[in-house]
């Protein structure tokens, strides 16, 4: 079904940096501003509030960039194990490297680059250093805080906190920000006020994190969609015990930051020499998201569609290896907590009937059959299947291509030659058994055919509509098709079966 707006980003916009200002001017005029969540590409974002600009972060930062500087926080260990930001595909540095570019090009400027939780024998993170710094870019290295977690004589010291090196800033507002959890924005924040307060700079902290939206009931399906979404780190969504004490009042906030407020408090208690601004920590966070909801149906029907989506994202990674039994069975308590069943995702019953269909046909590769769905933006339903000549991911884009074109349905695109041409090429020369096509080689089969069959060109100039369309297909994608899918921006979804018996799959 169409795509209902249930966000207004102007709107959003207007109460977040009003939220923002009034904090920094609770301070002398300087606060260190933790930014949770992706300062850019929030693609959680926008699938659970539909007409969420997923750079709507970066456009609130242009909006305060006179008044605002950015510190980059990278944990080093995630550098050294090569830690994957899944939509992306890339490691946590690379997406460092990429958000360093992403903000030039919105002109915000990175100050520095903090490599949290550094030793010297770490070779990832050392040669990490070096191409920073040999790109002009400044790069301060944080090692273990001494006392941390519980210390907190220890960790406001000169041994502590005191041990990182201080890192000048000229602007009301840094933001700290950083790929994934645990890369460090928290003490960064906290080791640059200890540094503050002894040059007599009496600055404060806060914390800027979409989810869980701390005013929204803590059954709201936006907020169960946020612990589906971080299954990985078991977060749990609770109810801000401290700000309850404090305010008799009902807020939201996550397990994490409610076990350690305590110790956080203590912490800026300890720096300030004062008691904390701050009586829980829902107190110190300054997100506004819930003023954008325009909708709040249109939001909980998008986040009820995210938590399937995760549950099926889960289920794979478990049929994979990468995830445990106790994932997949907390993805699908929470989707029965909001009431839906993995059915109620619009495509997947589609796909599994085009399958079926490929297997009363026997039209499958190898014996196998699989089927791929797509709901474009008006609500049209597309199908495809796999066949000897491609994989079923193929089929279905060009099916919906075809369909946004108004191309006939017995219409060909890619002409034999070029299909017989890059299959000769697989079996005869890279010496590969598997010569249907997947996603990746069609998209390029098919801008090859775009130069002489001007079906091909229309139905290529279609394809960016697919971007944000819902895909759900019956098997685990190859790695050609799942880049092709990524590259066309769909949400997709998959069961968890495998498109092929054999065990490495290319």
């Amino acid at each position: 079904m169409p795509v209902t707006l249930g966000f207004d980003n102007d709107l959003y916009l207007s109460k977040q940096t009003a939220a923002i200002a009034e904090r920094v001017g609770r301070f002398q005029n300087k606060l260190y501003l933790e930014f949770g969540g992706k300062l850019l590409y929030d693609y959680h974002a926008a699938r659970v509030l539909p007409g969420f600009d997923p750079n709507v972060k970066m456009r609130l930062l242009q909006k305060l960039k006179s008044d605002a500087e950015v510190i980059l926080c990278i944990y080093a260990g995630d550098i050294e194990r090569r830690k994957m930001r899944a939509d992306f595909g890339i490691t946590y540095d690379s997406d460092a490297l990429k958000l360093i570019d992403d903000l030039g090009e919105w002109g915000i400027d990175v100050s520095a680059v903090v490599i949290s939780r550094y030793a010297e024998d770490q070779s990832a993170a050392r040669a990490f250093k070096s191409r920073l710094e040999r790109r002009g870019i400044k790069v301060f290295t944080h090692g273990a805080t001494k006392g941390y977690p519980t210390g907190v004589d220890a960790i406001v010291s000169e041994e502590g906190y005191g041990a990182n090196p201080y890192i000048p800033t000229t602007k009301p507002i840094v933001v700290v920000t950083g790929p994934g959890p645990g890369s460090g924005k928290l003490a960064t924040c906290l080791s640059q006020l200890y540094h503050d307060y002894k040059r007599g700079l009496q600055s404060g902290y806060a914390k800027f994190e979409t989810f869980p939206v701390w005013d929204l009931p803590l059954t709201h399906e936006l907020n169960a969609a946020y612990e589906s979404a971080t299954l990985d780190l078991r977060d749990v969504n609770m109810i801000d015990c401290f700000h309850l004490d404090a305010y008799n009042s009902h807020t939201v906030n996550y397990n994490r930051d409610i076990e350690a407020f305590p110790i956080v408090k203590r912490i800026l208690e300890k720096i300030t020499g004062r008691e904390s601004f701050y009586k829980s920590p829902t107190d110190a966070g300054v997100n506004q998201v819930s003023q954008g909801i325009v909708d709040d149906d249109a939001v909980r029907e998008a986040a009820r569609q995210e938590i399937l989506r995760r549950y099926f994202r889960c289920s794979c990674e478990y049929a994979m290896g990468g995830s445990d039994k106790e994932a997949v069975q907390k993805a699908g308590f929470l989707a029965q907590k909001v009431g839906i069943r993995p059915e109620d995702r619009g495509v997947v019953l589609p796909a599994r009937a085009a399958a079926e269909r490929a297997r009363e046909k026997g039209k499958g590769n190898g014996g196998v059959f699989c089927g791929a769905a797509t709901e474009l933006k008006d609500g049209a339903i597309v199908t495809g299947c796999n066949s000897p000549l491609m994989h079923a991911a193929s089929s279905l884009v060009l099916n919906a291509a075809k369909t946004l074109a108004g191309i006939p349905d017995g219409m060909h695109l890619l002409p034999p030659n070029i299909t017989e041409s890059i299959g000769r090429l697989k079996s005869e020369i890279l010496d590969d058994r598997k010569v249907s096509l997947d996603l990746d080689e069609t998209l390029i089969a098919l801008s090859i055919s775009a130069v002489s069959n001007p079906a091909a060109e229309m139905a290529l100039k279609k394809l960016k509509e697919l971007k944000g369309c819902e895909v759900h297909i019956t098997h685990i994608p190859t790695p050609g098709d799942e880049a092709g899918l990524r590259k066309l921006g769909v949400n997709l979804t998959c069961d968890p079966e495998f498109s092929a018996k054999s065990l490495f799959i290319t």
